[in-house]
């Protein structure tokens, strides 16, 4: 049974630029595949985690791979509103995302039981 508090997973690296994006998405599967609960904050150019070509991201085919498995498991990525691109093929896979402002992700740190921050 999952605990009522979630871990709060923070990612704010670039995918574009560093493995750490993936990492931390990584970790956050196997937090909840754990039976925890887990709230996914992408922040930034962590948005891009969703985008629908990942050729440009680094380690792109385990990103997808990720999402897939997270969007199976009924995560949803809370993403910074400042931060969602334009572009219309964003989150082409239809990942439940909620936009969450600065403050909303405040919030959602103080209910966590646990912080990790990317």
């Amino acid at each position: 049974m999952a605990v009522a508090e979630p871990v709060v997973v923070i990612i704010s690296e670039d995918p574009r630029a560093s493995h750490r994006a993936n990492e931390a998405m990584r970790i956050g599967l196997g937090i909840v595949a754990g039976d925890n609960a887990l709230t996914l904050v992408l922040t930034g150019a962590a948005a891009h985690l969703l985008d629908a070509d990942t050729d440009d991201l680094v380690d792109g085919d385990d990103v997808a791979k990720f999402r897939a498995t997270l969007k199976t498991l009924d995560v949803p990525f809370h993403v910074e509103r400042g931060a969602i691109p334009a572009d219309p093929d964003w989150n082409a896979e239809g990942h439940p995302v909620v936009p969450v402002t600065a403050e909303e992700i405040a919030a959602l740190v103080r209910r966590g039981r646990r912080l990790i921050v990317f």
